[in-house]
């Protein structure tokens, strides 16, 4: 994976645990792929790379909401950010994978939703990656999401015996 704009964003040391994308040191789960390299943490989720994937990020859910416990989020890092600009946090990105248009609407443009993306330290972090890595927000982020997701060969992710182990899902 070569991913300069990973490393522009690393440099750039901001806290951006507010937009769900904390870059804390935390373990890994029995659902985190072999050779994943983890990008940031929103509780026990987490973002990652996976090494034979070119840069494509996914979110990796241990209490997955559907038949997949890792899934795409982006195509690449400046996407993924692009994706964070235009919804403002990581948490309605890995909430796509499960929700219909409407759904995704309703949640973006709930009242809890926009007062917590208006919190100074949000509206902060997003101006701070935009000016510094000129990266726009996203134009369609559900649309671009779904896309990506439909297409994915969901059976090339390798996990650990752990994971087939505790799934019941049978080892390619």
């Amino acid at each position: 994976m070569n991913c300069t704009s990973y490393t522009k964003f690393q440099e750039l040391k901001l806290d951006t645990s507010c937009i769900g994308l904390s870059l804390e040191e935390t373990q890994e789960y029995f659902c985190t792929p072999l050779g994943a390299e983890v990008i940031g943490w929103d509780n026990s989720i987490h973002y990652c790379f996976i090494q034979g994937f070119d840069e494509i990020v996914f979110a990796v859910n241990p209490e997955t909401c559907c038949e997949y416990y890792v899934y795409p989020i982006a195509r690449n890092f400046n996407d993924f950010l692009s994706l964070i600009l235009a919804v403002k946090s990581t948490n309605v990105l890995q909430q796509i994978i499960q929700w219909d248009k409407q759904q995704f609407t309703d949640f973006v443009c709930s009242p809890d939703e926009i007062a917590y993306t208006f919190q100074t330290e949000v509206k902060n972090v997003l101006s701070e990656i935009q000016t510094n890595l000129g990266i726009v927000p996203m134009q369609n982020p559900f649309e671009y999401v779904k896309d990506l997701q439909k297409t994915f060969l969901y059976d090339q992710i390798i996990f650990s015996d752990e994971f087939y182990d505790l799934t019941g899902i049978e080892k390619p």
